[in-house]
């Protein structure tokens, strides 16, 4: 009997499943959406200019780190600038309100899992095969510290910008597809078709855990273990493979490199 007790609590601590809405509880007035989309539709533009020129710079350089910090104050600054931001709750399958760690970090988990495989599939696709290159090779020659801090302040500002000031700017009918389509042209900056693909994905499991925690705690959770672990498996694994699959081409590798 204690048992099944331990069984039943442990089955209600799950979450229910993403595709549940948490209800509106954070209701603003006319004046205060007003600001938002202002405010979001200024951000957006010098985001996503300062993003496509960080990434057109040369790998570990000053400017890169610079222009990658500048990206991540800008989302944060511009949303924590539109109004007040919400981290959010799960609710489990016993009804009761938890504020989202484990799940969040178990989905980041996953969502690697599914891109290591896609990744290992978009080596036979050259185009998508030379974007990974070109984009990993950011991380591959800088400093790890200063890669990770710069990816760590990007995921937060993102999920603070868009899956908080946009996302809120937004009626709720549409606000997942909306938040979804502005992260994904915004990435369009780059011209890097792998983060494109990336950010379509990504950003649609983001808007689909602000919808149903209601805050952005749960998709910030997620999007930092994502990125650290891309971080961490992915570029060995492109270096290696472009290296060894591709002989011939490790000049033009270098090359592109200076």
């Amino acid at each position: 009997m204690k048992k099944r007790g331990l069984h039943n609590g442990l089955l209600g601590r799950l979450p229910k499943p993403l595709l549940h809405q948490s209800p509106p509880g954070h209701g603003e007035s006319a004046a205060v959406r007003r600001r938002r989309r202002r405010v979001v539709a200024g951000v957006s533009v010098l985001g996503t200019s300062l993003l496509g020129v960080s990434l057109s710079t040369r790998p570990a350089s000053r400017e890169f780190y610079a222009l990658t910090m500048g990206v991540a104050g800008t989302w944060a600054a511009g949303g924590v600038w539109s109004g007040p931001l919400h981290l959010g709750w799960i609710r489990g399958r016993d009804e009761k309100l938890r504020r989202p760690v484990l799940t969040p970090v178990a989905t980041g988990a996953g969502a690697f899992g599914f891109f290591y495989t896609c990744a290992l599939v978009s080596r036979r696709i050259p185009v998508l095969d030379g974007a990974l290159f070109r984009v990993l090779r950011f991380a591959d020659e800088g400093a790890t510290p200063l890669i990770v801090l710069t990816a760590c302040a990007n995921g937060a500002a993102e999920e603070v910008f868009f899956r908080g000031a946009l996302y809120a700017a937004i009626d709720e009918r549409y606000a997942v597809l909306a938040s979804t389509s502005v992260y994904t042209l915004a990435t369009v900056a780059t011209r890097n078709p792998a983060l494109v693909l990336a950010a379509g994905v990504m950003g649609s499991l983001f808007g689909l855990q602000r919808r149903a925690s209601g805050g952005i705690q749960a998709s910030t959770l997620t999007h930092l273990t994502w990125s650290l672990l891309m971080l961490r498996y992915l570029p060995p694994l492109f270096r290696t493979e472009w290296k060894q699959s591709r002989p011939g081409t490790e000049s033009a590798v270098r090359k592109s490199r200076t």
